[in-house]
């Protein structure tokens, strides 16, 4: 069964000094980008992996200076890939929903700092999606992992959320809420942000992930 929605993937290519700059006080510039492309190329493996109609990237940065440059392009090449737009996070998010909406279907939204996420868990998501208003996937820091959408209404409500906080997800809830949505909250995911995350999320990920075979070969 093929489920009519789209899952849009909100990325930030690797590279060095650019990415997870948090994890680069203790990592190092390299390594820090290094594991920002496993946890990227891990996201890519399941979401294409998902029976979704459609599957599309927002992408930042310069791909040709990234870490795992020519993986990522070869995995992008079965995804739409779309530029971000937009001059702060919240906004970037907001008109990447509405890109990914042009397709005609409604939209699941994630990043790429899950990368113990599956396909199995997308497609569940996908479904609640059908039956709601919106679906949200709190994120174990106070964020979210996981916004889904039926059209602009609600992703316009993201540019007036401060993004990246410890209320983000409560805070996305209300804006939800106030634009006349019900939310139906999925699955709470750990996201990698800081160095502590790496071994929680490590736990979480499948066999043959990128992102916990390269976090055990580092020690982390």
């Amino acid at each position: 069964m093929t489920v009519p929605v789209t899952v849009l993937v909100v990325a930030k290519a690797p590279v060095p000094g650019l990415a997870k700059t948090r994890l680069a006080h203790t990592l190092g510039a390299e390594g820090a980008a290094d594991l920002a492309a496993a946890a990227l190329l891990d996201t890519l493996d399941a979401v294409a992996a998902t029976p979704t109609v459609a599957r599309m990237v927002a992408l930042t940065g310069d791909l040709a200076s990234a870490r795992g440059a020519a993986a990522i392009r070869e995995r992008l090449a079965e995804f739409t890939v779309v530029p971000q737009r937009g001059n702060d996070f919240g906004e970037r998010l907001a008109n990447a929903h509405h890109d990914a909406a042009c397709l005609g279907y409604p939209v699941l939204q994630i990043g790429m700092d899950t990368p113990q996420v599956t396909a199995k868990l997308l497609t569940a998501c996908a479904l609640r999606l059908l039956r709601a208003d919106s679906v949200l996937g709190p994120a174990s820091d106070g964020g979210w992992w996981l916004l889904g959408l039926h059209n602009g209404v609600g992703a316009d409500s993201l540019r007036t959320v401060p993004m990246s906080q410890a209320d983000t997800g409560a805070r996305t809830q209300r804006a939800l809420a106030h634009a006349g949505l019900t939310v139906d909250l999925v699955t709470e995911l750990s996201d990698v942000d800081v160095i502590d995350d790496i071994a929680v999320v490590r736990a979480r990920c499948p066999q043959g992930s990128r992102f916990r075979n390269l976090a055990a070969a580092i020690g982390v």
